[in-house]
């Protein structure tokens, strides 16, 4: 049984049996996580993501090394590692890259693994976020999987993200397409001592520029829509050219010679202070919450559907589904439209 008391005086073992319940979502850690939930709302939450070999293991160890020796703030790390499509286990090898962190009373590391989730995150990263917030630390740090152009799912829990990348990965093409660098709050160029930092750079200045133009098209041509009659005055908002704005900086690191490290830290303070004084926190605040309770909510209806429908039937229609008899979208809404009586009920539970 995980003590109440222990968790909320720090204590690790209890915190760390918290967050094994947590992650394996049973009723015990629902009711501590319910009782604790007044406590969360306190931490800010940084993400890190990036292709593999950007070096971002690297960089999340001298980022916390520096926070936890130089600003001395209570910081937690979930490292999110892949997990295998056939054995379903994973190298939780991030471990291996903080050993520089193993001993210090301020730093609670852990592991997590993909376990098939997509977007960078494993399904229970989030409640592993607020179960660390709710025990008292002040700084998160999630370091998402190598993750893809499509993998953006850190945007919905983090405050400020990071998108780690490193020269020679590709061409500078890569840099401006769509997807993950769209998330961006920092830009960092790790590795910052290959010789073609400078293009990696260039690049990514480029990727800015075009989304700075686009985002000012957009906004004009919403407004001489409007100036037309076409669009109604209470359409979507479009930024004001006079509202401040964020534009994200483009920071060059060298991770294992700690060089960049202080100004990385700086942009990602300044960042926050930037969220504290548009009002774009208590936003973000709201659509992590809300993020969460969808995820939640559609895992608890995937459960209840599962522990109601007849198996048998279940088991035809996958097989009629093989066969190609019939379509996955015509099988889904017969077994939704499924409603087994008082008696199945007892029988198929």
């Amino acid at each position: 049984m995980i003590s109440l008391d222990a968790i909320k005086q720090g204590d690790r073992l209890a915190i760390s049996r918290l967050l094994s319940a947590v992650e394996n979502d049973s009723q015990e850690g629902r009711n501590i996580m319910n009782a604790l939930f007044s406590l969360t709302g306190r931490a800010y939450v940084i993400g890190v993501t990036g292709a593999p070999g950007t070096g971002k293991s690297s960089l999340v160890n001298e980022l916390v090394w520096y926070m936890r020796t130089q600003l001395n703030v209570k910081i937690a790390v979930v490292a999110v590692d892949p997990s295998s499509p056939f054995s379903g286990g994973a190298l939780l090898g991030d471990r291996v890259r903080m050993r520089d962190l193993y001993g210090d009373e301020g730093v609670f590391i852990r592991s997590m693994a993909s376990r098939g989730a997509l977007g960078g995150l494993a399904a229970r990263t989030a409640a592993v976020v607020s179960a660390f917030d709710a025990t008292g630390f002040e700084v998160i740090v999630i370091e998402t999987v190598g993750a893809g152009q499509s993998e953006v799912d850190i945007a919905k829990l983090a405050h400020t993200v990071l998108v780690v990348e490193a020269p020679g990965l590709g061409d500078d093409i890569q840099a401006i397409k769509a997807g993950i660098l769209e998330i961006a709050d920092i830009l960092v160029v790790n590795k910052a001592d290959q010789p073609a930092v400078d293009n990696t750079v260039r690049a990514l200045e480029t990727m800015l520029s075009l989304g700075s133009r686009r985002q000012k098209y957009a906004a004009d041509l919403h407004h001489g829509f409007q100036g037309l009659g076409v669009l109604p005055e209470n359409n979507a908002p479009v930024q004001e050219t006079e509202q401040e704005t964020w534009e994200p900086p483009i920071l060059k690191t060298i991770a294992p010679e700690r060089e960049g490290i202080t100004e990385l830290c700086a942009a990602i303070f300044r960042h926050k202070e930037y969220l504290l004084r548009s009002g774009e926190y208590q936003i973000k605040e709201g659509r992590r919450l809300q993020a969460e309770f969808r995820s939640t909510l559609m895992q608890g209806l995937y459960t209840q559907w599962r522990e109601q429908v007849d198996e048998e039937m279940l088991q035809n229609g996958l097989l009629q589904l093989t066969s190609r008899m019939i379509s996955p979208q015509t099988l889904a809404l017969q077994l939704c439209k499924f409603h087994p009586t008082d008696s199945e009920k007892k029988t198929t539970l």
